[in-house]
């Protein structure tokens, strides 16, 4: 559900690796500019340090990311969030989150990946979703029962995370949450021993639509080019 539409566990070639890289970079950069550039104080710069150390981008980049946040380089950027909305292939809900340092270029490029997309089109689709936080985290525990985490660490709802993301042995879980509790809810888990491995908040659609397989192509298609734009952030469907 919201982002999960995404398959994380295909393998990148080296192009989409740099993508996902710089990705990575600029939500630490962010983390590090909105709150403490110290990950202990930070969920949000911490769930990105973890998935940045997961996806090996190396220590000295996640470093001057850090800094380059917390405005101690010279060479700081200010990134701007662009939200747009509008419809997938057979009118499947989506919501685009942009990181940016280009507000008339990010724009422009997203109007024509809807463009390209034949059945895409944008349109105001934001009251189909809800607005909660979400936390992804897996721990070596399998014994652990998920609903009874959810309720220690101040969370509404739990899911098991995708069996892609979770790593043998261990047992994964995706957290939700009112928005005003995330913080705590990351911090209760990383402190139970928990590795949060993403910690935002999320976009989740109110209904989720029925799509046979080959409508699905057509939709993962779709999202799949938008995603690869350097400065598309997070893209939420309304699609299981």
């Amino acid at each position: 559900m919201g982002a999960q539409w995404k398959h994380a566990g295909r393998t990148a070639n080296a192009s989409k690796r740099g993508a996902a890289f710089g990705k990575l970079i600029k939500e630490i950069t962010v983390a590090a500019k909105v709150g403490d550039p110290n990950p202990d104080n930070n969920s949000r710069l911490w769930a990105a340090l973890e998935s940045a150390r997961k996806a090996s981008v190396p220590r000295d980049t996640i470093e001057r990311a850090i800094k380059r946040g917390a405005g101690l380089t010279d060479d700081a950027i200010v990134y701007e969030l662009l939200t747009f909305e509008g419809f997938a292939p057979h009118n499947v809900p989506i919501i685009v989150e942009c990181l940016t340092d280009n507000r008339n270029r990010t724009s422009a490029d997203v109007r024509v990946l809807f463009r390209k997309g034949q059945l895409g089109n944008q349109g105001a689709v934001a009251w189909m979703f809800d607005r909660w936080g979400v936390v992804e985290a897996t721990h070596a525990d399998k014994t652990l029962d998920r609903e009874t985490v959810a309720i220690e660490a101040g969370a509404q709802n739990v899911e098991p995370l995708e069996s892609f993301d979770v790593a043998e042995g261990q047992i994964g879980a995706r957290f939700f949450c009112d928005t005003k509790d995330l913080d705590g809810v990351s911090k209760f888990l990383a402190k139970s021993g928990w590795s949060v491995t993403l910690s935002e908040m999320s976009y989740i659609a109110k209904n989720y639509l029925d799509v046979s397989e080959e409508q699905k192509k057509d939709i993962v298609d779709f999202l799949g080019a938008i995603d690869e734009h350097d400065d598309v952030h997070r893209v939420y469907a309304a699609i299981k």
